[in-house]
């Protein structure tokens, strides 16, 4: 009985300190937090975010709720930049809003759940300092080490944001900013200086397509925002060329990228089965593969190479694309390659006919020089180069003919009705500009017979404006039959010149549609004199 009493007692005794010891307990604990950590406010949020992004930071309003659950609600957020007079400010974000649990704020650094934003602006200001080519990358997998100044004091989870924007800035103030309307962000934390995992879908402004892109970014460089690391992989997909001028097509692409914004390294591959450079009208297949060293500040883009593919033909290039100094758009500066090609291919490209005039193997190479501008890309382009072509051939059965025909007369058998589908080869060196090809050389010949021609062609008008000499291996006489062999005789010496056979100074007129091609028979006279 006595035993029982004492139980009572004790329970009795228990349940008092309980009821009486938890408010010291809670009071305890409060205490331990509050030393801990300073109050979850407006005052706090604002010094923070200062301490992790190194800015001056504005807050309209802050309201924080941690019954039943955490909740904070901000509007007018803006972190702006301590140097940089002028620039816009780093973010801007309307509105921002988190739902979470309060227990996660015992951990150190505070962690927050979910945070959705609204009306986010980032604006990314030129780089502050030149990186070199070939400089190593920062390590992006496993612990990073932040500045003291920079290990931050919160860490968000999560991250959502819709209908954002990303704004890159021009080093040159008078330049339009490079914009980007971001549809869906979702970024994932993994800790103090550890970067953060991405899903991104935006639309890429020139040539307008969308994107779809994920990976990692971060940890944030807030002394140069052109240092933090980014990697992924990506697909674009459905770019329209058009919105590149004198380009037609519609092209994807997918590929991987890792770096620093300021230098990145990008591994991808393109296709366009209707890519259309503006200049022909006709729509060919076009494939590439390529790796570029890309400036995400300011989109300038060494290419290191691209490789390619057009119907059966490879082309290789390798330079740059760059802001231009002075209006707006970009300039390509390229050394392209096509060895071997089929000539066939690019012709299709550069002449305004469904069937090519020509085929056969081409070696070329040439300078590409492309500017922006309203005018068609035939007037913008500019072309340094040469060229070879072996083992051609005529389309045109007529044309065929007629190259036939002459190689039957330079080799001093008119006759001889076995020389058919005949063979050219032909080399050169040409300039493009607005939209004019100058050949200062070119060089064509068939068994028996090669010309040598200086002039030019319009890629627009097809004009065709050439001077030059044709070469035969016979004489004048032997390249006809009959009565007008025995006629000719005389005047074989004529057209002799240096014991090279018949040289006839010859000019080709007309388009290329319609040439005409004459003898130049004053200059045979004034030759003799």
């Amino acid at each position: 009985m006595k035993s029982r009493r004492l139980t009572t007692r004790g329970k009795v005794l228990t349940f008092f300190i309980v009821v009486l010891g938890t408010p010291v307990l809670l009071a305890a604990l409060l205490l331990v937090y509050f030393r801990r950590y300073p109050p979850l406010n407006r005052d706090w949020v604002v010094t923070a975010l200062e301490k992790r992004y190194l800015c001056e930071v504005e807050l309209k309003s802050l309201t924080v709720t941690l019954v039943p659950s955490l909740s904070i609600v901000g509007e007018g957020l803006l972190l702006k930049r301590k140097e940089g007079a002028g620039l816009p400010p780093l973010a801007n974000i309307n509105k921002f809003s988190l739902q979470g649990e309060w227990l996660a704020l015992l951990r150190h650094p505070r962690h927050f759940g979910q945070v959705r934003l609204e009306g986010l602006v980032i604006v990314v200001p030129p780089r502050g300092k030149e990186i070199q080519a070939g400089k190593s990358q920062p390590e992006l997998k496993g612990q990073q080490e932040l500045p003291e100044q920079q290990v931050s004091s919160f860490v968000l989870d999560e991250v959502l944001a819709e209908g954002a924007k990303l704004s890159i800035l021009s080093a040159n103030r008078s330049k339009p900013p490079h914009e980007f309307e971001i549809h869906r962000l979702r970024m994932r934390s993994a800790g103090p200086g550890q970067p953060m995992s991405f899903e991104v879908t935006l639309t890429n402004p020139t040539p307008v397509g969308q994107v779809q892109s994920s990976g990692q970014f971060g940890p944030w460089n807030a002394d140069d925002p052109s240092l933090t690391p980014v990697s992924g992989t990506y697909s674009f997909s459905h770019a329209e060329l058009s919105t590149l001028r004198g380009l037609g097509g519609t092209l994807s692409s997918h590929g991987s990228y890792q770096g620093v914004l300021s230098e990145i390294q990008v591994h991808g591959e393109t296709d366009t089965p209707d890519f259309d450079l503006g200049i022909s009208g006709n729509r060919l297949h076009l494939k590439t593969e390529f790796s570029a060293l890309v400036d995400g500040v300011n989109g300038d883009t060494l290419l290191r190479p691209v490789s390619a593919q057009l119907l059966e033909s490879k082309v290789v290039a390798r330079g740059g694309v760059a802001q231009e100094a002075v209006g707006k758009g970009r300039i390509i500066l390229l050394d392209v390659s096509a060895q071997p090609a089929r000539l066939e291919d690019l012709l299709r490209l550069a002449v305004k006919s469904t069937v090519p005039s020509m085929t056969g193997m081409l070696n070329a190479q040439t300078k590409f020089d492309l500017h922006p501008g309203e005018e068609e890309i035939a007037k913008r382009l500019k072309l340094d180069g040469s060229f070879t072509v072996q083992s051609g051939r005529f389309t045109n059965p007529a044309t065929e003919a007629k190259i036939a025909g002459l190689s039957r007369r330079g080799q001093g058998k008119p006759r001889d009705e076995d020389i058919q589908n005949v063979q050219f080869d032909a080399q050169g060196q040409f300039a493009l500009l607005n939209g004019e090809v100058t050949f200062s050389r070119l060089a064509f010949s068939v068994p028996g017979a090669s010309v040598e021609l200086q002039g030019t062609f319009g890629l627009l008008s097809q004009a065709l404006d050439f001077h030059g000499t044709l070469r035969l291996q016979a004489k004048i006489s032997q390249t006809t039959s009959g009565i007008k062999s025995l006629l000719l005789k005389p005047i074989d010496r004529l057209f002799e010149r240096e014991g090279a056979g018949t040289v006839l100074p010859i000019k080709i007129l007309g388009t290329r549609g319609e040439p005409s091609i004459k003898v130049e028979i004053g200059k045979i006279l004034k030759r003799e004199d």
